[in-house]
C-alpha cells in the first residue's frame, strides 16, 4: 500500500446530495466536486464534499440510483476568498463504487502542529481540540482538525507540538454561526471525531 495513503485514509459510504460540478484545474487535470451525505447511527447526517478527477466521473445513474462508496484521503486547503470557513476539508477520491450501508471511517497518522486545547462543553463533557499535520507527497501536508472526548481528551491535552499520533474516527460536519460586524452568518466546519488515538 502507498505509504502516504496509509497515513491518510478515508472510507465513506453515503448518498450523493447533488451531481458533480466542475471545481478547478491543476497541472492540466480537471477536477469535479459533489456533496456526499452520510448518516450517523443517531440519524444525524453529515454532508462532506468529495473531489475527484474528471476521468473518474461516473455515469449519472450511479450517483442517483443509490449509495456510493468513496475511498480516498482527507485534504485541506485555506480558503482565501473571504467566504465561508478559512480551513476547508474535502475527501479526495481514489476510488468510487456503488455502496451499501452508510459508513464513515477515517484513519490518520500525523504530527500535532499547535498546542492542543482542552475545554468543557456546555453539557459538562471534556473535549480536546487539536490539529494534525498529515504528510502528503512532495513535502506537503494536510492540516486536519481533530476532536477527542473524555479520557482520550485528557490523555492528548498535554501532547507537545511534534508528537506523532494515529487517529481513527469519523469525519463530521458541524453548523455554527459567525458574527461579523454585527451580522450573523451561517458557517459549516469539518473535523475528525476520534474514536481512538494512539501515540507512536
Amino acid at each position: 500500500m502507498d505509504e502516504v495513503f496509509a497515513a491518510n485514509r478515508a472510507e465513506l459510504c453515503g448518498t450523493a446530495a447533488a451531481l458533480p460540478r466542475y471545481s478547478h484545474e491543476s497541472r492540466g487535470i480537471r477536477f469535479h466536486i459533489f456533496p456526499l451525505t452520510v448518516r450517523r447511527l443517531s440519524g444525524t447526517a453529515d454532508t462532506v464534499n468529495v473531489v475527484l478527477r474528471e476521468s473518474m466521473l461516473p455515469e449519472d445513474d450511479m450517483l442517483l440510483s443509490g449509495p456510493v462508496r468513496v475511498t480516498g484521503e482527507l485534504r485541506s486547503f485555506n480558503n482565501k476568498s473571504g467566504v465561508g470557513s478559512r480551513l476547508v476539508l474535502t475527501v479526495f477520491a481514489r476510488e468510487l463504487t456503488p455502496g451499501g450501508e452508510d459508513e464513515n471511517r477515517i484513519s490518520l497518522t500525523g504530527a500535532v502542529c499547535k498546542p492542543p486545547i482542552l475545554r468543557i462543553t456546555p453539557m459538562g463533557r471534556e473535549i480536546c481540540d487539536l490539529i494534525l499535520a498529515v504528510p502528503r507527497r512532495y513535502r506537503r501536508s494536510d492540516y486536519i482538525p481533530v476532536i477527542a472526548w473524555g479520557q482520550q481528551a485528557r490523555d492528548v491535552a498535554d501532547s507537545p507540538v511534534g508528537t506523532q499520533l494515529t487517529v481513527r474516527g469519523r469525519l463530521q460536519s458541524r453548523a455554527y454561526t459567525k458574527v461579523i460586524d454585527g451580522e450573523s452568518f451561517e458557517r459549516m466546519a469539518f473535523e475528525v471525531s476520534a474514536a481512538d488515538i494512539f501515540p507512536l
